[in-house]
């Protein structure tokens, strides 16, 4: 039997708090090389056929009596990312797809599924909502990063409106004393943001510039799926924490040059994927530049002065995905959440 956990069931089983550890842990495991974590393939798809609205509210398919226009760029990126952390019962294998366009289209721009197999037989054991899972472990990585590498309390700029946004944010509140939350993003989403978040009691306010938003903060995230900077690196100011959690690949860019000249140390995820990314080649980094955000959770790297402005960079991890989901799948067996099915 494979049990399915759903976006509802996820969500009623998920706590930050409780996740704080489970991805902390994880981030020791594979700094130290007790986890397998394959090369994550990532390609376009929607090449060439762009679906159109049928007037209605609905969608045609590139076919027979339907409408097709050619297109040269694609639709969204598909990945796979599949982990196994070394001693555990299962291991997961992500299946991801990023499509930026969704978000016009009411639609979720980030959407996973994970599934877990068992690791002594390779047996399926159950399916989960990733969108939820993916969500919940990269806002613990801002959430951790502000509770060992800044100080309290948070005075939070964010840079994007997304869901990721959200999270973000209130992941940096279960670590640490939030005093403000200032949301930018080019669209209206900024005030729907700074609306939800402040409905989970963080005092969010939407605000009209990149700069409003960095200026004053003591921590600034950037969640966006832009291919230019999306602040000066000069309205920093000293101390800062900058948490670059969008760009995954070569030509996405949040950050510019200038705020890794004024950086004392870089931190990342996965430093050989993270100096492939737009972020690190804008700036001239290779991986030796990079230094292994699980070193912080080991006491062995960190901020070392109060003025220091320092940056994590995170391209996610499917370590971090197969310990969510484990700690998610022995929770809800023991609350019997979920649907079991046979395949």
């Amino acid at each position: 039997m494979v049990r399915i956990l759903s976006a509802d069931a996820v969500g009623e089983l998920l706590s930050l708090s409780e996740l704080f550890p489970v991805v902390e842990e994880a981030f020791v495991k594979q700094g130290r090389g007790e986890v397998e974590r394959p090369p994550r393939p990532h390609f376009p798809v929607g090449i060439d056929i762009d679906r159109v609205r049928d007037g209605t509210g609905g969608e045609e398919t590139a076919g027979a009596g339907s409408e097709a226009t050619a297109r040269d760029d694609p639709l969204g990126t598909g990945l796979t990312m599949p982990a196994y952390i070394h001693g555990r019962e299962v291991y997961a294998t992500k299946l991801a797809a990023v499509h930026p366009e969704n978000a016009s289209h009411g639609l979720p721009t980030v959407n996973a599924q994970v599934v877990l197999t068992d690791a002594t037989t390779g047996l399926p054991l159950a399916l989960l909502n990733g969108t939820t899972i993916t969500s919940a472990r990269t806002g613990c990585i801002g959430g951790l990063a502000a509770e060992y590498l800044a100080a309290d309390p948070v005075r939070l700029g964010v840079l994007g409106a997304g869901t990721q946004a959200r999270w973000q944010s209130r992941a940096v509140a279960v670590g640490s004393a939030v005093e403000s939350v200032n949301v930018y993003s080019p669209s209206d989403s900024r005030e729907a943001c700074a609306a939800d978040l402040r409905e989970d009691g963080l005092p969010a306010e939407a605000v009209d510039s990149p700069e409003a938003a960095v200026s004053g903060a003591n921590v600034v995230v950037t969640a966006t799926t832009s291919e230019t900077p999306v602040f000066d690196g000069s309205w920093l100011d000293p101390g800062t924490l900058v948490v670059a959690v969008g760009a995954y690949t070569p030509e996405m860019r949040e950050l510019d040059a200038e705020t890794f000249e004024r950086a004392a140390r870089v931190f990342a995820d996965v430093p050989e994927e993270v100096a492939d990314i737009g972020d690190a080649r804008g700036a001239g980094l290779d991986e030796s530049d990079l230094i292994p955000l699980s070193a912080v959770f080991e006491g062995d790297a960190g901020r070392e002065g109060a003025d220091e402005i320092l940056v994590v960079e995170s391209v996610g991890s499917a370590v971090l995905d197969a310990a969510a989901a484990e700690y998610l799948y022995e929770k809800s067996s023991a609350r019997g959440v979920g649907e079991e099915v046979g395949l």
